[in-house]
């Protein structure tokens, strides 16, 4: 009982730091983009004014102006004036600019032919005549246009005579929307709006319309000054209804909780921050909704149950695990017992295994050299099928060796060594001939020696077809050996591959026997980095299940014709190879075809 206790005023104590800390981060993040966009916005404002500041300035200096106000009467100079400022107006991008005497009255201005024209209007009341006249320096600032009720900053410096008397004032107006046009709401806060005040709080830029010209000091007591009256004529200046909220903790002193009440009775929570604005009695206030902070003290509390139940977990986790390594100490000894006694058994059961590793060893040895001695006992067996017809092909010779012996003897008798001598010449033809046969039986019936190289595919069909031709079967066949003009390297063994291609070529032998005109044809074509070689012929093709020739002892021949191994070891020597070895029926035709693919290979020095 007292641990849960613990536990909950533990929780309770955690959820409400979390609370203040979360408000606390909630306001000053708050505080922290608001006077970033006040800098932002102040920045502008000090950089309009820098850029419209010296141009009354200038334009006081035109040798015109002074000469308008020495001759008001001469209309000729009046109009050049007009002019004049007609031309000043459009270089600086102003929407007026005009010329008053010592007693405000206009006597020029850039819009003297349009009906609400300056001139003859004056303005000794507006304090940017007044003060420019009274302390002979440039002066700014903000008012309504009495003709126009446009707002617009107000420009202006008095114009001296050549021993430094005041002749008049010239002002230059500016209007407002050219800082609006600038005015952006900062992307981050989805809830901000600013006003920009005068020094007796009246708004004259504000992010909502319905916020200008309200009064934000609080409500003046009595009547507004004459000044500020003046400076909005026909303009209610109501007072905005606010209420001071106090200041959050760990905030500025610029900073304040205020909450306003909209014209349609919705209450808003806003954080205040003054700025002052350059030169002016202006001051820039930022307002953003204080909702933001109900998040950031909702993340910090979800934030401080993650740790409080993080800590709390892991505190019993840690208890539990006290308490388990007490019992696992205790079960260690009897585990150690228990071990000693298994690994007697596994000792035991290694050495068993060991044998039998040792065994299986032997074994695939013994299967390795099974596999050797079974391909050399196809080739055997091959040349065994083929002894006939190597009979057949030797007794020929020797036949025409005989007679070309008994005749050359009749000649010698007879003195024709011309005739002994050609004897003589077709009988080395004839050993050639028959040297040339039995060797290459020889090369075939050896083993073959060394791992698989980069050879010539066509070496291996050229010595096959040798073998093949040589029987008394393979007469009258066409057979066509399409052969490749450029070496055909490939991943191999001579031996092994011509021993695959003379089972094939034998095998469509067979397959032809008895057609009118029997074909076989051998191509070799490059296919994806490999070479295909292909064995056809128009026999009577292969029966349904293709896969089954490849099997050991399965044959659809006579026993006398072999026992069905042929095949599957062609492709076991083929697979060895890295290469694959199918069978299929034409499509193209009746008979079947046996494809051979083997790896392409660069040819080496």
């Amino acid at each position: 009982m007292p641990l849960r206790i613990g536990a909950v005023l533990l929780l309770l104590i955690t959820l409400g730091l979390s609370w203040v800390l979360g408000g606390w981060a909630g306001y000053r993040q708050v505080e922290q983009e608001s006077l970033e966009e006040s800098f932002r916005y102040r920045q502008l404002v000090a950089n309009e004014l820098n850029r419209y500041l010296p141009i009354p300035e200038l334009m006081a200096e035109h040798p015109l102006m002074e000469q308008a106000l020495l001759n008001p009467n001469d209309s000729r100079v009046i109009l050049q004036a007009n002019e004049e400022m007609q031309r000043m107006a459009t270089i600086v991008g102003s929407s007026d600019v005009y010329l008053m005497d010592t007693s405000g009255l206009t006597i020029a201005a850039n819009n003297y032919l349009q009906e609400d024209s300056f001139v003859g209007s004056n303005y000794a009341f507006r304090p940017y005549f007044s003060e420019a006249v009274a302390t002979g320096d440039s002066v700014i600032y903000f008012a309504l246009g009495l003709m126009s009720g446009v707002r617009g900053l107000y420009f202006s410096h008095p114009i001296r005579s050549d021993r430094g008397r005041i002749l008049g004032v010239i002002a230059v107006k500016v209007l407002v929307h050219e800082l609006e046009s600038q005015w952006h709401r900062p992307a981050s806060l989805s809830e901000a709006e600013m006003v920009v005040l005068d020094g007796s709080g009246i708004s004259f830029l504000a992010s909502r319309p319905a916020w200008l010209y309200r009064d934000f000091s609080g409500g003046h007591q009595g009547e507004l000054p004459l000044e500020t009256r003046q400076r909005y004529p026909d303009r209610e200046l109501r007072p905005m209804e606010t209420e001071r909220l106090g200041l959050p903790w760990g905030l500025s002193e610029t900073s304040a909780k205020i909450r306003i009440q909209s014209p349609e009775g919705d209450r808003q929570d806003y954080l205040a921050v003054r700025t002052p604005l350059p030169r002016l009695d202006w001051t820039l206030q930022v307002m953003v909704s204080t909702a933001p902070v109900l998040w950031s003290r909702l993340g910090f509390v979800v934030a401080g149950l993650a740790i409080y139940f993080g800590v709390l977990l892991a505190w019993l986790y840690l208890r539990e695990r006290y308490r388990r390594e007490a019992e696992l100490a205790l079960r260690g000894e009897q585990l150690e017992r228990r071990v000693a006694e298994r690994t007697r058994d596994l000792e035991h059961s290694n050495q068993q295994l060991l044998a039998e590793i040792s065994e299986r060893e032997r074994a695939q040895s013994e299967l390795r050299e099974t596999q050797q001695e079974l391909i050399q006992a196809a080739k055997l067996a091959v040349l065994g099928q083929m002894s006939a017809g190597l009979n057949h092909e030797m007794n020929q010779p020797l036949t025409a060796i005989q007679t070309y012996a008994r005749n050359s003897r009749r000649f010698l008798e007879k003195g024709a060594m011309d005739m002994v001598d050609a004897n003589l010449s077709e009988i080395i033809t004839l050993c050639d001939k028959m040297a040339e046969l039995t060797r290459q039986f020889k090369v075939f019936a050896r083993k073959s020696e060394g791992p698989p190289s980069v050879v010539d595919l066509r070496q291996s069909v050229d010595a096959a077809l040798k073998i093949i031709k040589a029987q008394k079967n393979s007469a009258g066949i066409d057979i066509r050996w399409n052969r490749p003009e450029q070496p055909v390297m490939c991943h191999g063994d001579l031996i092994r591959i011509e021993q695959v291609m003379v089972n094939l070529l034998a095998n469509a032998v067979q397959a032809v026997e008895e057609r009118e005109a029997p074909v076989i044809t051998i191509d070799v074509l490059p296919v994806d980095g490999h070479w295909r070689c292909t064995v056809r012929d128009n026999g009577y093709g292969l029966p349904g299940n293709t896969e089954q020739i490849f099997e050991p002892f399965f044959t659809t021949k006579s026993v006398k014709q072999g026992l069905g191994l042929g095949l599957s070891i062609s492709r076991q020597i083929v697979d060895a190879l890295g290469g694959t070895l199918t069978g299929r029926n034409r499509a193209d035709g009746p008979g079947a075809e046996f494809v051979l693919t083997l790896q392409q290979r660069e040819a080496t020095e």
